[in-house]
């Protein structure tokens, strides 16, 4: 039987469904140039990872103590509401990597205050690729985890690529397989009205987007090479030579210790109308930007505050868009597009904080 990753974390905390394949990295630069040439998909190629910048861990530890009390209420409103939803054992099942701290706080909120208990896996969804059906048969058939216990957890939604991936993959799977899992998304944030439940539709700083691995259990992303066989869990590599940064359990123990059992209730609700709004103001501001720096490829525009800083950090940013430089959400984007020398432009019609585009290399 295959067996999970515990990466930094517990094994009650989280247990990855990856295979540890040997690293073969790529820069950023030739990963970007392969990706857009279509030689490769992005998921066949990960970058080495270094250390933080001394300056750069400083404003992740104190955007953590600016955030941690907001970020906890509303991990406990989010677990609420999947209590009140499956009303049974839960199976939290996060999208690595994004996702994976938010499914480790959520599991800590059930196991802490609700009348149910839960179990957190990790799993890798990839856009084009789908989701990894060899981990979902794990639960369900070596775990033997019931199919309506599953419920899915990312970080935030931006465009929705994920959203559809997942919606996609699991009305396949269950209709493969004769199981009932739900296809619905849980997020914290979801600043594209893309999610099916979320606590927030505000785009702001949450902090586990401003690091890679070091608050990720030292796990990648996932990958899918030529190292994963047909019955293989996705792959991933290990950063355990980051293992004196790592701010994963760390993390997890400062939000979690600001959880408060008044908290642990009903959210306000989020309309459907309200959510169909912001996912057409999402949309239109998408369609604007592309128009007006002459874009045709969707997958080089990154919206939300959370995506641009994942182009910042891991791809080859040609430009940041902001919607307020004076935004406090934005300070770390800010003084990561000086450090790169990475123009910088306001376009107050957004309704995020941030986008940024990816370098066209070809």
């Amino acid at each position: 039987m295959k067996e999970p990753l515990l990466g930094s974390y517990s094994k009650q905390d989280c247990q990855f469904l990856l295979k540890q394949i040997q690293p073969n990295f790529y820069t950023v630069e030739d990963k970007e140039r392969l990706i857009q040439t279509g030689q490769l998909h992005y998921s066949q190629m990960v970058s080495q990872e270094s250390k933080p910048t001394t300056e750069y861990e400083q404003l992740f530890l104190s955007l953590t103590a600016q955030y941690k009390q907001q970020l906890a209420n509303e991990i406990l409103q989010l677990a609420y509401l999947i209590e009140d939803n499956i009303q049974q054992d839960v199976c939290i099942v996060s999208l690595v990597r994004a996702g994976t701290p938010i499914g480790v706080l959520v599991n800590k909120a059930i196991n802490q205050y609700a009348n149910v208990n839960a179990q957190h896996f990790s799993i890798s969804i990839v856009r084009d690729k789908g989701i990894d059906v060899n981990a979902l048969d794990y639960l369900i058939y070596d775990l033997k985890i019931p199919s309506e216990s599953i419920v899915f957890i990312d970080g935030w939604t931006a465009k929705g690529v994920i959203t559809r991936e997942l919606k996609q993959a699991i009305v396949e799977y269950n209709n493969r397989r004769q199981v009932n899992i739900g296809a619905q998304l849980y997020v914290i944030s979801d600043i594209g009205g893309t999610a099916d439940f979320s606590v927030t539709l505000r785009d702001y700083t949450i902090p586990s987007a401003l690091m890679n691995s070091t608050v990720s259990g030292l796990i990648s992303r996932s990958v899918i090479n030529d190292q994963i066989g047909e019955t293989d869990f996705h792959g991933c590599i290990s950063y355990q030579h980051l293992e004196d940064y790592d701010y994963s359990n760390w993390f997890i123990e400062e939000i979690s210790a600001c959880f408060v059992e008044k908290e642990y209730q009903r959210a306000e609700l989020i309309s459907p109308e309200q959510r169909q709004l912001r996912h057409q103001q999402t949309q239109q501001a998408i369609s604007e930007l592309m128009q007006k720096f002459n874009v045709s490829d969707i997958n080089r525009i990154k919206p939300g505050i959370a995506e641009a800083t994942r182009v910042m950090l891991r791809r080859v940013p040609d430009l940041l868009i902001v919607n307020d430089t004076n935004n406090p959400d934005i300070k770390h984007l800010l003084r990561i597009a000086n450090e790169k020398e990475i123009s910088i432009i306001t376009f107050p019609a957004m309704p995020f904080g941030a986008c940024a585009l990816i370098k066209d290399v070809i």
